[in-house]
């Protein structure tokens, strides 16, 4: 099928000799126009901010995508919306696009996907999930006399756990096993070292050979263990050193004994000289994920250290409760918190990390050890998993010097990589004051059709991503100019939409981000997600019902700045940000009775029975049941192409490894697993029960679920439904407007948050002229003349409007027939 041609204005235009008539003509038409549209006033006329290159930002934060700029020194105080004017002066841009240039954006729109597709390279995830998963773990065991009892039980377990671990990540795995014993200086030997095999048996037979000996003072010297272990032949993406001790290392830094009790009292005076910060940065730096088990409060200064190392590098990091430093590492959490979220609440670092620090009670209860390590083990892959990112992050090296090839750039898109000269925004948001945004932009772009949801509806969805509907969006948009949040690729700033009394974000990409085709798939996969969750609430209850924001993706407009940098609008979610699950196995056990948590968990099981193995959804984070930025998998490698977060069958391994059914996942009847997953062979749930219709609320930018019987209607725009939240606002952004329209001077009422809702320009006529404006509207072709200003430009539109609004022939066909060569292009 043949492909439909990039859409573009035309650079230059034809044209011959003009007769006096036609001149004429013009001129009237140009008269009428301006009469119509009225002088544009100094203080309202726009300037266009220089789109500054990646090199050139200015200090003061990102310039925000290239779009008309208006100053903040013409904005006055206001309290709700920010159009809140009686009449209507006219403003820098008031012209509405009519349905064909719409239908013209949207095949063009469809065209750049398909282009960009067609482009895309090829993402090589097969045998992602062996390669993340499999693990080389290494026991540091204690063994001076006070840790018998633990020796044996790990030498009784270790076969369980290498079945366990096995078992978890679906028998696809390879697991190697380590084991370094370390006792006191003086101890002969000191340090005893099995290097890194697959065979539990071996791992068995060298335990039997350690005995709890030896031990002078109360620290052991750990640090000799450690270095020990580093020394091992690590070789897999995943490498755990899952710590078993009862006493701290050498050094007054180290423990908060008295120095009579440790005859190194001093850092680095121990025999071998070693301290325990580079060794840990060595362990960082080898991607070494690292576990405490504690067995009492002798080790909770060392567990402290050790974790500030890996807090620098990003890590997760976890303190038992029962530690006694846990809550100075909350208060550290907090703090750091508060700077990052800079008083929205919503913006915060990554919670997938590359790496895991954790500290878990082990105490005297043996029989834990099993399920701790499996424990650590899983939640270390998926964060390894996190941090595979292709060739240009890589994989680290093995010892042997080879890199692997996968590419997983999208599983945490946002990872921290903060930029230290990005001046981030410090102020609390002042929402209701106009003056405080000090950009204004004319923006242009794509959000989703809002369509009441029937029995249909998420299967037509499902059939084919372009049962995915989008419509065309015009916006006026104020926003700060610095931004308050970062991460690797975007920065976010606040914002306000022109006619609503909604708190949005405004996300940008630092240097050369996505196109509007990617930002359009992003939203897709939203509105498909909302589908789903629109029958999952249906199914599963109130008290478990989630939803999604959609956002719309933007540029600026063609003509009044660059149309080169794109970006996303959604709304600010203020609260505490949780991730409940990743793209790669994570399961927040944090919170495990949390009920938006269990429908987090259930919610991706649902999508992929109910798609049949179609779909699943992952990475679901947000505040409460408010869900933002998930992750869809599918089947078919051909759908959602330009999704990168999108793992494919590699994904649904990944979410079954780690995945244990709820109560709701039974509720729903849920049949699939991870045997079915492995062997291809699926059961799924006969039938689905028939759902009510259900409604998002039609205003574009919000979209929140609303039951239809409870949704907000009105007779002034029948068919459409709003939340409680939109609902006033259609009142209270009424403004009365003088008609343009021909005849005697007369006055309009509208709602001007009804069509910024529709991402609509307001309308400047009444609906008595408004009729009869559009049955004159389309001439010669299809092309419209539209109610904004004409301006002469070099490429050749306003000559196009005139002749096509005068209901000319083309000036340049027609001397091409009558043979007549007085051409020249301007």
């Amino acid at each position: 099928m043949a492909s439909l041609p990039p859409y573009s204005m035309p650079t230059s235009v034809s044209r011959s000799a003009t007769s006096p008539e036609d001149i004429r003509s013009m001129a009237e038409l140009m008269l009428r126009t301006s009469i119509r549209e009225g002088s544009i006033s100094a203080s309202s006329t726009a300037t266009t901010r220089p789109r500054h290159s990646s090199g050139s930002r200015s200090s003061t934060g990102l310039t925000s995508p290239g779009a008309t700029v208006i100053s903040s020194a013409t904005i006055a105080r206001y309290e709700g919306p920010l159009t809140a004017t009686t009449t209507s002066p006219r403003s820098y841009d008031e012209t509405a696009l009519s349905a064909t240039e719409q239908d013209t954006r949207l095949r063009q729109l469809k065209y750049e996907m398909r282009a960009a597709e067609a482009s895309a390279p090829r993402r090589s995830i097969d045998g992602l999930f062996k390669a993340a998963c499999s693990t080389d773990l290494l026991f540091l065991i204690d063994t001076t006399g006070s840790m018998a009892g633990h020796i044996q039980a790990a030498k009784n377990q270790v076969r369980s756990i290498v079945a366990d671990i096995e078992i978890t990540f679906l028998n696809q795995a390879e697991v190697r096993i380590a084991v370094v014993g370390y006792k006191d200086h003086g101890d002969s030997p000191n340090v005893q070292f099995l290097d890194f095999t697959p065979s539990a048996g071996r791992v068995h037979s060298f335990l039997d050979e350690l005995t709890a000996t030896g031990g002078n003072d109360t620290p052991e010297d750990v640090l000799g263990g450690i270095r020990q272990a580093l020394n091992a032949t690590w070789k897999h993406q995943t490498r755990c050193i899952v710590h078993i001790a009862d006493a701290p290392p050498h050094g007054r830094d180290s423990h908060d004994l008295e120095d009579y009790s440790d005859h190194y009292p001093n850092p680095g005076s121990e025999p071998h000289t070693l301290t325990y910060k580079p060794l840990l940065q060595q362990m960082v730096g080898l991607k070494i994920n690292y576990a405490l088990l504690r067995i009492n409060s002798y080790t909770d200064r060392m567990a402290l250290n050790f974790l500030q190392i890996y807090a620098k590098a990003s890590a997760e990091c976890r303190l038992h409760e029962s530690n006694a430093y846990y809550s100075q590492l909350c208060s550290i959490r907090e703090d750091a918190r508060s700077k990052l979220l800079c008083s929205g609440g919503n913006y915060r670092r990554s919670t997938v990390a590359g790496l895991v620090f954790d500290e878990l009670e082990l105490g005297i209860q043996f029989s834990a050890l099993r399920h701790l390590v499996v424990q650590m083990v899983a939640s270390s892959a998926s964060r390894t998993a996190s941090r595979m990112s292709g060739p240009s992050k890589g994989l680290g090296k093995s010892r042997t010097g080879k890199r692997s090839n996968y590419d997983l750039a999208a599983i945490n898109e946002d990872e921290d990589n903060d930029d230290d000269e990005l001046k981030l925004e410090t102020e609390t948001p002042q929402w209701n004051t106009r003056s405080w945004f000090d950009e204004m932009l004319a923006v242009e772009g794509f959000s989703p059709d809002v369509v009441v949801h029937g029995a249909r509806t998420l299967d037509t969805m499902m059939a084919h991503d372009d049962n995915i509907k989008m419509g065309v969006t015009e916006l006026t948009i104020h926003k700060r100019l610095r931004p308050f949040a970062q991460g690797a690729m975007r920065v976010a700033f606040y914002a306000r939409t022109a006619a609503s009394h909604d708190r949005f974000v405004v996300k940008s990409f630092k240097k050369f981000g996505k196109g509007l085709p990617h930002l359009a798939e992003d939203m897709r996969c939203q509105a498909l997600c909302k589908a789903f969750a629109l029958e999952f609430n249906a199914l599963s209850g109130e008290n478990h019902a989630i939803d999604f924001i959609v956002t719309t993706c933007l540029k600026g407009k063609p003509g009044v700045g660059s149309e080169e940098d794109c970006m996303s609008l959604e709304p600010f979610i203020h609260g505490d940000y949780i991730k409940y699950n990743n793209n790669c196995g994570y399961i927040n056990q944090e919170i495990p009775h949390d009920r938006f948590n269990l429908a987090a968990q259930a919610f991706s099981h649902f999508t992929f029975e109910r798609s049949r193995g179609g779909f699943l959804v992952s990475d679901l984070q947000g505040v409460g049941h408010l869900l933002t930025d998930p992750a869809i998998r599918t089947r078919d490698p051909e759908r959602f192409k330009l999704s990168e977060t999108n793992l494919g069958e590699e994904g649904f391994k990944f979410f079954f490894a780690t995945h244990a059914c709820n109560d709701i996942c039974k509720k729903l009847q849920l049949q699939s697993n991870a045997s079915m997953v492995m062997t291809g062979r699926y059961r799924f749930r006969g039938s689905w029960p028939t759902m009510d219709n259900t409604v998002c609320c039609s205003n574009k930018l919000c979209g929140r679920i609303v039951p239809l019987n409870n949704a907000r209607k009105s007779d002034g725009f029948p068919g459409y439904h709003w939340c409680d939240s939109c609902w006033p606002q259609l009142a209270s952004s009424k403004v009365k407007r003088i008609c343009v329209g021909p005849g005697p001077h007369h006055e309009f009422e509208m709602s001007l948050f009804f069509y910024e809702s529709q991402g609509r320009k307001a309308m400047r006529m009444c609906s008595k002229h408004r009729n009869k404006e559009d049955k004159l509207k389309n001439i010669d072709g299809g092309l419209t003349l539209t109610s904004g200003p004409l301006v002469v430009d070099d490429t050749g539109q306003f000559w196009n409007q005139l002749k096509s609004a005068a209901r000319r022939k083309s000036i340049s066909s027609g001397s091409e027939k009558s043979g007549s060569g007085h051409h020249r292009r301007v």
